[in-house]
């Protein structure tokens, strides 16, 4: 359908513009930031909290992406566990909670599932 490429390719448009922001992938997937990261998977926030509990870090869940664009992936449950709101509500509370959202930011794009 074209919602990861159209956020991708808008967020590089503003990225150029010189606007500040973030993109949080919301499919379970985990691939919706791949191309702002350069083709790179990147460690989706919910397999950040199993690896390594709830003592992570904000560099640890947001990795920097085309001309500074903040990326995070928020990943979902375990195969036929829970549902994938759980991880996108999981990840969108420890974002707030490690200040993410307290930057300087113009725009947070929430790329979805569906």
């Amino acid at each position: 359908i074209g919602k990861s490429t159209t956020t991708q390719n808008l967020t590089s448009g503003l990225a150029t513009m010189d606007k500040k922001i973030m993109v949080v992938g919301c499919d379970p997937k985990a691939d919706s930031t791949r191309l702002l990261l350069g083709g790179l998977a990147q460690k989706s926030v919910l397999d950040t909290l199993r690896e390594e509990g709830d003592d992570v870090d904000l560099d640890s869940i947001l990795k920097p992406g085309f001309r500074g664009i903040k990326c995070v992936e928020s990943g979902g449950p375990e195969p036929g566990v829970g549902c994938a709101g759980r991880g996108i509500i999981t990840s969108i509370n420890m974002l707030e909670q490690l200040g993410a959202y307290e930057s300087d930011l113009d725009y947070v794009f929430y790329d979805v599932l569906g």
